[in-house]
């Protein structure tokens, strides 16, 4: 097994132990549909760290990501390797987690800025970059849900409430924008693996993958639009993330089971997997009964 897929399996498995042990203290206080809430945490942890190890086992492929104007690439690369670990471990256990998700927000985001966008910019036509793009526009949107959720249902001053609410648009327009653009994407092209429609076919042996494909892309632009208009959003961001979970288990799986030392099938399946992570921790910073009472 390469070295790269070896830490892979032992970071998510650690994460996989650490969040379940947490998660399992929670899930009485929560009933139905909403335990799966929680599985957003820790769907989201277990990705960031499996990705932060990457950054030490395949250092010399992520370094020249790293725009030319920065020095010390490999530096870089190993601190947001670090940075993810940490952060993954302090969200899956919920320490300083509000803390750590803000700065996965800001560092997501700056990824969007930095390297993400002038690549796109400078290849318009190109899909795939704006599918890049976008993945971690959404991710970012995910995290900030996740930092803004605890302290923004305790607000009680007016000008505060203001300030809240116009903060809490910033996630729904992250994932949001994603989510309508690849509901598109999977309609136009429904031969792509579904979610994230990135560079890769689905295999043809996988049953039902065009159907499933123009499912995801249906329901990925309903929730989108949902997002945008701020209706019946918790309702909708937990259909979503219900459905990108089933592609993760009906697509990314099988594929990983087929080849589970491939280590570009293991970035697929967590890199969906961490998308279904910020869906649903978008979904469970929407208050329920404001969720109800807009829709």
């Amino acid at each position: 097994m390469p070295a790269i897929a070896f830490w892979m399996y032992v970071c998510a498995s650690l994460l996989f132990i650490i969040g379940l042990i947490k998660i399992f203290n929670e899930l009485p206080q929560e009933h139905g549909v909403d335990k799966v809430m929680r599985f957003g945490r820790l769907f989201f942890a277990i990705s960031m760290a499996v990705f932060g190890s990457e950054h030490f086992t395949d250092t010399a492929d992520i370094a020249p990501l790293v725009p030319r104007w920065i020095p010390a690439h490999t530096f870089w690369v190993y601190l947001v390797g670090l940075a993810f670990i940490c952060a993954a471990v302090s969200i899956a256990v919920l320490v300083q987690a509000r803390l750590a998700a803000a700065l996965v927000g800001m560092t997501f985001l700056i990824f969007v800025c930095v390297m993400d966008l002038p690549g796109t910019l400078a290849h318009p036509h190109n899909r795939f970059f704006w599918a890049l793009a976008l993945r971690q526009l959404a991710l970012s949107g995910g995290a900030f849900a996740f930092a803004m959720s605890p302290w923004s249902t305790r607000t009680r001053q007016p000008s505060r409430a203001q300030l809240t609410k116009a903060l809490a648009a910033i996630p729904r327009f992250f994932v949001g924008i994603p989510s309508l653009f690849y509901g598109v994407e999977h309609l136009l092209h429904p031969e792509y693996v579904p979610g994230i429609p990135l560079q890769k076919l689905t295999p043809e042996w996988i049953p039902g993958r065009i159907s499933l494909s123009y499912f995801v892309g249906v329901i990925l632009i309903l929730a989108g639009v949902c997002f945008l208009v701020n209706k019946k959003t918790r309702m909708a961001a937990t259909t979503l993330g219900l459905t990108i979970l089933l592609t993760v288990l009906w697509i990314y799986l099988p594929m990983l089971l087929a080849a589970p030392t491939d280590v570009v099938a293991l970035n697929y399946f967590f890199d969906t997997l961490l998308f279904c992570g910020a869906i649903l921790l978008l979904a469970n910073a929407m208050d329920k009964k404001t969720a109800l009472t807009r829709a």
